[in-house]
């Protein structure tokens, strides 16, 4: 019987090419130094780790920062109704140009985790919009179905 699940989860990633895992990729500029961009980041996290957030059906609530080492800041994002939860990882690097380019990838702790409602990207967008890097100069966003599962159905208003 698992067997058969497997199989079935990994033909219906093939149709459809999301990731074999419920999981997001994505690389974003900002248009601010990496120290401001980083700081945003865990300040964020930081503003929205107790339940508030949730109140209205969203979830930008119960984030926590596991660590900053350099140039990398984890964390993970439980979500509010099922507690499941993501792992957060985002690297940053300085751009020649005084941009900040920021690489972030979520992850669903839950092994049997395929589909997530668009759930692991938009643990980390809400991070962004809710720390106004999406405003910044030279602001751009690339990531993709194949890499970010569910990304083209994304609602942020909801996940």
């Amino acid at each position: 019987m698992q067997f058969a699940v497997l199989f079935s989860m990994v033909a219906a990633a093939s149709a459809v090419q999301y990731p074999l895992h419920a999981s997001c990729k994505a690389d974003w500029t900002f248009g601010v130094t990496c120290e401001e961009a980083k700081q945003a980041i865990i300040d964020q996290m930081n503003a929205w780790t107790g339940p508030e957030g949730c109140a209205d059906g969203g979830e930008k609530c119960l984030y926590e920062v596991l660590s900053t080492d350099g140039n990398v800041v984890t964390g993970t994002h439980t979500t509010p109704t099922v507690g499941y939860v993501d792992d957060l990882e985002f690297t940053f690097a300085d751009g020649a140009d005084g941009t900040c380019s920021m690489h972030g990838f979520s992850t669903s702790e839950t092994s049997y985790a395929y589909l997530d409602s668009s759930t692991n990207y938009c643990n980390m967008k809400n991070l962004i919009t809710g720390s106004g890097l999406d405003q910044s100069e030279s602001f751009s966003e690339v990531t993709s179905d194949d890499i970010c599962t569910q990304y083209s159905s994304a609602n942020c208003d909801v996940y």
